[in-house]
This record gives C-alpha cells, sequence and structure tokens, in this order.
C-alpha cells in the first residue's frame, strides 16, 4: 500500500467520525520563536490545545509536514529521516481515550491491515512522587482490543527504557507500563520540570514489531522501546488531561484533550513488512532514480542513498515555502541538506547536476496531494542545481586550502596543554595530520563537513583530530547561542495570559500604524513576552513623535471600548483580495486562513489581520494602558516600537 493512500485513507476514517480536515501548516512554525522548524504535528495547535478555540471545530484532523534539523546527523539508518509526515487527529474538549483507542486499532488493523499480532503497546507507570495515577484506562481498552482479535494482551511493568533492556520482554506480554521519561507528554519534559500553569498527560504509544534479531549493543534484551531496530514506533495517542496547580500539584482540566500523532512513514513501512522506510513509495522513487543515475545498486551502498534522497526530499519541501539556501537560520538547514547531498552524490557517482533530476522525482510523488511543490517546480529545480555549483566551487577552493594543510602537516604531532601542537623533537614521518582547528577552519571558512575531511584525509592516509575538532565545534556552538539569544527573533515567549494581552495589542499597533501611514506599512518581525513587545514594520522613515501619540490613542481606546475579538477561517486566495484584510508572510498561511477581527460593539473595526496565534476575546481583558517607548531603524526600510502595558 503507497503513503499517499494510507495519507487519504487516514483523512477520509478520521473524516467519517467528525473530524474537520485542516491543511498542513508551514514547515516554519508561527508564533514561536523557540524552534526554527515545525517538528510535530502538535506544533502548530499548540494554542488550540492550551484553551484557544480553533475555527474549524472541536474534532480535527490532518497530515502535517515536519523537519527535524537535530536528525540530519542521524540519516542513513532504516528509520530516521529529516522531513516527514505525521498524520494527526485531535479531541479540544470533546472525546478522550474511550473513542481514541478503539479507532486509532480499527484504522490501523482492519481499515490498512496491519497484523495485530505484531502491534504492541506501552502506557504511562504513574508517578508517585506528583501523585499521578497509572493509566489503567488504557491498559483495559487495549487489552479488550486485542482479546478480539485472539491475540496475547499480557501486563508488564518496564520501568525506564533501560531497565526494560535489563529485564527484556517475555512470551505473551503485549501492553508495557513504562515511567514518565517515555509515557508522559507535556512541553517541558517530565512532570517534575513542568512549570505551574503548564498542562500535559500520560500517553500510549503504539511498537510494530519487525520480528528482526536483537542487536545486544542496545542492552541484553529486547522490548517495544529498544533503539535496536526490530520494534518501530509507528503512533503516540497523548491524552492532556492535567496541570499543574500553584502549590505544585497536578489537577484535572475542566476540558481534557486527546493529540494522536502517527509517521506516516512509519505505518507505511509497517503495513508493507519492511523496516526499511527508504522502500516505500514516498521514497522508492528517489533510490530507483539515483540508480539509473549512477548506476549503483542501493542495496550495496545503503548509507549514501538513504542520505541523499532524504536531503533531496527535505530541500524540496524547504524551497517550495521559500526557504532559500543561505548561511542564517532556516536557511542554513537547506543549505546544509544540499551540500550533504552533493557530497554523497559524489561517493556513488551521479553525474554532476543531475540532482535536480531526483527533485523532479520528489515532485513527481508529492505533487498530488502537495500542490504547492509542482507550482514551484521551476524555482526549486533553479535553486537546488544553483546550489550545487556554487558548492562544487567550494570544494574546489577548499581542496587547494586542505592541499596547503597536508604540505605543512610533516612532522610527528604530540598533545601539550590539551592541544595537538607539531613535535619538532622528533624527525619527519611518513604518517601526517589535520588538527582539529585545521579541520575547524575548513568548516567554518571552507564549507567542509567534517566527514569530507575525514574522508579525504583518510585517502591520502592521514588521520584528523576528532577530539579537538569537536572542542572548537562546542566552543563555536555556544557563542552562536548567546548570539542567537541576543537577537530580535520573531514569535511570542509563550502563552501565558500577559503574553496574550500584548499580542492582541501588537494586532492594534499594526492597524494604527497603517491608519497613520498608510497601507504600504506591513509586519516585518515581532518579539512578544510577558514584559514588553518589540515590533518592526516596513517604513523608511522616522515616525514622528505626534503620529506616535496618535497611535497610542487609537490602541488605548480599543481597549476601552470592549472590542469583541472573532474568527473567520476563509480560503487564502480570498482573502488576499480583500482590502481591509492586513496579511504580511502570506506564503506561510495553509490554503485555509484564520482572520482576526477586533470590532466594537457599534460595528467598527479596528483591526481585520491573518494570524495563527493566541488572542483575548475581548479587548477588555487588555489590562493596563498601553505606551510606546521607542521607535528607532531596526534595518533598512524597517522600523521598530518597543511597547508597553503599564
Amino acid at each position: 500500500m503507497s503513503g499517499n493512500e494510507i495519507r487519504e485513507r487516514y483523512l477520509a476514517y478520521m473524516k467519517e467520525r467528525g473530524h474537520a480536515v485542516i491543511p498542513s501548516a508551514s514547515l516554519i512554525p508561527a508564533n514561536d520563536p523557540t524552534t526554527l522548524f515545525t517538528g510535530s504535528g502538535m506544533q502548530p495547535l499548540i494554542a488550540n490545545l492550551m484553551g484557544e478555540p480553533h475555527p474549524m471545530g472541536l474534532r480535527l484532523a490532518d497530515s502535517q509536514k515536519c523537519f527535524r534539523a537535530e536528525d540530519i546527523e542521524e540519516v542513513g539508518d532504516n528509520r530516521h529521516t529529516t522531513f516527514f509526515e505525521m498524520l494527526g487527529n485531535w479531541s479540544l474538549g470533546d472525546y478522550f481515550k474511550e473513542e481514541q483507542i478503539p479507532w486509532i486499532f480499527d484504522f490501523l488493523v482492519n481499515d490498512i491491515g496491519l497484523n495485530p499480532q505484531n502491534i504492541y503497546v506501552s502506557v504511562f507507570a504513574g508517578d508517585e512522587v506528583n501523585n499521578v495515577p497509572k493509566d489503567t484506562e488504557s491498559v483495559e481498552l487495549w487489552q479488550n482490543l486485542f482479546a478480539v482479535k485472539g491475540v496475547s494482551n499480557g501486563v508488564a511493568h518496564m520501568g525506564s527504557e533501560k531497565e526494560g533492556g535489563e529485564r527484556g520482554m517475555m512470551d505473551g506480554e503485549r501492553i508495557f507500563f513504562y515511567d514518565a521519561s517515555k509515557n508522559w507528554w507535556s512541553r517541558a519534559g517530565k512532570p517534575e520540570k513542568m512549570p505551574i500553569g503548564e498542562i500535559g498527560g500520560p500517553d500510549t504509544e503504539m511498537f510494530y514489531d519487525f520480528g528482526t534479531l536483537h542487536d545486544t549493543k542496545f542492552g541484553p534484551h529486547c522490548h517495544p522501546n529498544c533503539d535496536c531496530g526490530r520494534f518501530l514506533e509507528i503512533g503516540n495517542s497523548v491524552f492532556i488531561e492535567y496541570i499543574k496547580s500553584e502549590d505544585g500539584s497536578f489537577t484535572k482540566l475542566p476540558k481534557r484533550n486527546v493529540d494522536f500523532g502517527g509517521g506516516l512513514e512509519r505505518i507505511t513501512a509497517a503495513k508493507n513488512g519492511n523496516p526499511d522506510v527508504f522502500t516505500i513509495d514516498l521514497l522508492k522513487n528517489v533510490i530507483q532514480k539515483i540508480e539509473e543515475l549512477s548506476g549503483k545498486n542501493y542495496t550495496e551502498h545503503t548509507n549514501a542513498f538513504r542520505v541523499v534522497t532524504d536531503h533531496i526530499r527535505g530541500a524540496v519541501f524547504m524551497i517550495s515555502e521559500g526557504i532559500y539556501p543561505s548561511n542564517t537560520e532556516q536557511g542554513y538547514f537547506t543549505r546544509r541538506l544540499l551540500r550533504r547531498a552533493v557530497r554523497y552524490a559524489d561517493i556513488i557517482g551521479i553525474p554532476e547536476g543531475e540532482l535536480k533530476m531526483l527533485a523532479k522525482s520528489v515532485i513527481d510523488t508529492y505533487k498530488n496531494h502537495y500542490e504547492k511543490i509542482l507550482e514551484h517546480e521551476s524555482d526549486i529545480i533553479d535553486t537546488i542545481h544553483g546550489e550545487e555549483v556554487q558548492f562544487r566551487k567550494t570544494l574546489e577552493n577548499g581542496l587547494k586550502e586542505f592541499n596547503k594543510i597536508a604540505l605543512k602537516v610533516t612532522l610527528p604531532m604530540k598533545r601539550e596543554g590539551g592541544k595537538i601542537v607539531f613535535d619538532s623533537t622528533k624527525e619527519k614521518t611518513q604518517q601526517k595530520f589535520i588538527t582539529g582547528e585545521n579541520a575547524f577552519s575548513l568548516f567554518t571558512t571552507y564549507g567542509f563537513p567534517i566527514e569530507l575531511t575525514v574522508e579525504i584525509a583518510k585517502e591520502r592516509g592521514m588521520t584528523v583530530a576528532l577530539d579537538e575538532f569537536k572542542k572548537f565545534m562546542d566552543q563555536h556552538r555556544e557563542l552562536s547561542r548567546a548570539g542567537s539569544e541576543q537577537k530580535f527573533k520573531g514569535g511570542l515567549a509563550d502563552h501565558g495570559d500577559k503574553v496574550v494581552m500584548y499580542h492582541t495589542a501588537t494586532h492594534l499597533l499594526l492597524a494604527g500604524l497603517r491608519k497613520e501611514l498608510g497601507t504600504d506599512v506591513h509586519q516585518a518581525g515581532s518579539n512578544i513576552t510577558n514584559e514588553r513587545l518589540r515590533f518592526d514594520f516596513t517604513h523608511e522613515e522616522k515616525v514622528p513623535d505626534d503620529v506616535l501619540r496618535r497611535v497610542e490613542q487609537f490602541v488605548n481606546s480599543a481597549i476601552q471600548n470592549n472590542a469583541k475579538v472573532s474568527i473567520d477561517t476563509i480560503a487564502k486566495t480570498e482573502a488576499e483580495k480583500d482590502p481591509t484584510i492586513e496579511g504580511s508572510f502570506w506564503e506561510r498561511y495553509p490554503d485555509q486562513v484564520k482572520v482576526y477581527t477586533i470590532a466594537g460593539n457599534d460595528g467598527s473595526v479596528y483591526s481585520r489581520e491573518l494570524c495563527g496565534g493566541p488572542h483575548v476575546e475581548e479587548t477588555s481583558l487588555i489590562t493596563g494602558t498601553f505606551r510606546i517607548q521607542k521607535e528607532e531603524s531596526s534595518s533598512r526600510g524597517v522600523r521598530r516600537i518597543k511597547a508597553i502595558l503599564e
């Protein structure tokens, strides 16, 4: 069964059960400065899980595009990919465990035909310290479902992931209790890490057993949470039913939520009985094209094939959303994907300039469901080809520098003060070294990935001081992280009450600026905490003080008049034609957009704007007087305002 078919069957299944099928959100998260990419299906719906009503109702389903940059180095095994799709369904205060668990079991077993003998599940073992009970309700539901299918339904207590590996699983066991490190969800992690007011709850995960032999390097015994490759997690139902109270205890939420996420690629691999996700149709088309172009076989060059396939697919989707290769932020990862793809393409002999043909295979595979990649086909292909050409020039220059380094490094080396240095007391030898500092310079100045430096060094009988290189890289990351914390980042610090007030006030601020300065003014960025807002907008000149005072008056008037905030969901094409709707970053929004209108009781409209974040229900909930503290230049053609509620 194809991944495209499973996606459509899942959405149809959930639609039949009252779910509104919503489009995938952008890979660039809206109103979340904590991460560069959308990395999970629930991420775009955090505000709704925190209590904001969703315009499409209480039951939602989608297939969400996701990208996890931290998995770039993991690509090469049979299950890790940077880009993936997450099938999801949500209940916002509607149904709960009694519906969710039987539905997802029914879909997997009866609708697409997974063998129940191969399905194993984990559940939450409870947390005595925080007085959160074990999830016996989920256990009972699972036992009944397995019994109907005539398969074993024994229960086992595994403790932590490590303890599970020490214990292993026994015949007849199918349902496994794990502690909060494995079967508890909150944005902060385990219960003890959750701040006051944070929501969370137990989850139950589903694993598919491919029956492969256990690899003892992952522990003496196998169990569902083992990483040896025998078991593959295919889905996770989270039951968000707790909130951390002021006294640190956990109390039940008045409205409980369900958040399900299932990896499309992994479910498809389970259906096809092969733990290698690269053999499913969504990736196999690219694999076959690589075989055609390189004359090599996937089974003989598995690692390189997987890296090229994954990275090209990820780059296609990134570029389709306007994330072009660059040296900063999201674009850095597009560039990194393509440069690694070029290097591994060379390893397996893909002719120079042919990465664009692999991109075409990705587009052909996904074009029926994700129309945007077809609309941007020529731009995607041109960008990938241009980046390949540019990187090959980088490779050429880097090789020249590598050769200079290689000529110098002809003396034996020694460690001195924790650093590798030349040992001039000894005679020259044939053994050569690349110091960590040299390797770091090749990486930062010439764009040489460390694996490229290691490979070329090996070809020339040289070794690389990887430990020292790692130290330089760790220092570099710390400096970069410190720098990024000082940068002006877009989005909301969190979804607390004060931040939500400031977010709504920001809409009024933009409306006031457009009223005073004209409709050429658009948002260029924002950063909102519970103490202040910073707002960037397009404008060439300094805004006079008297204009700023009128903008303040406009915002405060809307607050004092108890204007109501309403939400409408309309087609993006319709919104783009409506001159009353202000929208920035149109390309980041899905086909259906949320329009927030702030209007007074007399019918006067203060603001009408596209958005995806949380707002107050009425402006009287905004406490304090809005005051602009500073107006200054942000960059060429962009001004910045800092404001507070006091």
